[in-house]
């Protein structure tokens, strides 16, 4: 069973000529099977997060350790860490003109996997990954993610999900700007893949919606990048009754939003 490990991890974000701190010793472990939730108010450093374990060259890691098996994360590029089985879906997914969703997932199922999978099963795994996200089939012919709605980009990232079966994956605020029928098709997705137990799961979002769809076997409420308290589903439960003021009283400002 895979094992994501994070020590005491401490990134800067680069601006312009000038580091700042962001992440400021954020201790954390996922292994497969388990759904974490990550919950904070904006600017708390949780998109960094996410970034500085998926490799963005905008966050530079200045203390701390990323494992995945025991294998060092962070001396990793970022093809690299795709191949070795982290998945990031992004808050805002990118368009990629000129590569088919067909042609981008088999060559990215290639990379993991070591070899192409047979084009005809292929085929029907994507028709069936497209259908159960509600997604028309056609959708494999069209270039990544060019003119789909906003909803239409974070299904596609779970049909990602799903076909690539990574071993950790990380969502950033996938249900933003989800309406309620396009969060219970993305949250049945998340949980597909939470039902089989081969992938951990580090969910981050703002609300407590979506975690009424995918429950959470562990919240951590992360603040001025920290995690300053965790529990079970119970305290995100909570969270919905307080909000985040009783965390803000007396912490620092963060140094810019993520």
């Amino acid at each position: 069973m895979s094992v994501l490990e994070i020590r005491d991890l401490h990134v800067s974000v680069k601006t312009g000529e000038e580091s700042k701190p962001i992440l400021k010793g954020v201790d954390l472990t996922v292994r497969a099977g388990e759904t974490h939730a990550i919950m904070g108010p904006n600017g708390s450093g949780k998109s960094t997060l996410a970034y500085s374990i998926a490799g963005h060259p905008k966050y530079e890691v200045t203390g701390g350790s990323v494992t995945l098996d025991g294998e060092d994360v962070l001396a990793m590029s970022v093809d690299e860490r795709a191949r070795a089985g982290l998945f990031l879906a992004m808050q805002y997914p990118v368009e990629v003109p000129g590569v088919s969703v067909s042609n981008f997932l088999r060559t990215a199922k290639t990379a993991i996997d070591g070899e192409a999978p047979k084009l005809r099963t292929w085929v029907k795994d994507l028709k069936a990954a497209l259908n159960n996200l509600g997604m028309d089939a056609s959708f494999a012919e069209r270039n990544v993610n060019e003119g789909f709605s906003g909803g239409e980009k974070k299904r596609h990232e779970i049909v990602q999900m799903e076909l690539l079966q990574p071993k950790i994956a990380i969502l950033d605020e996938t249900d933003s700007g989800l309406d309620i029928d396009a969060l219970r098709v993305v949250s049945a997705g998340i949980n597909r893949v939470k039902e089989s137990g081969q992938t951990g799961l580090l969910l981050i979002t703002h609300y407590t919606r979506i975690l009424r769809y995918v429950r959470p076997d562990f919240v951590h409420v992360f603040v001025n990048g920290r995690i300053v308290e965790e529990g079970g589903p119970e305290l995100a439960e909570a969270l919905e009754q307080t909000g985040y003021e009783r965390y803000l009283a007396g912490a620092e400002p963060a140094a810019v939003t993520s």
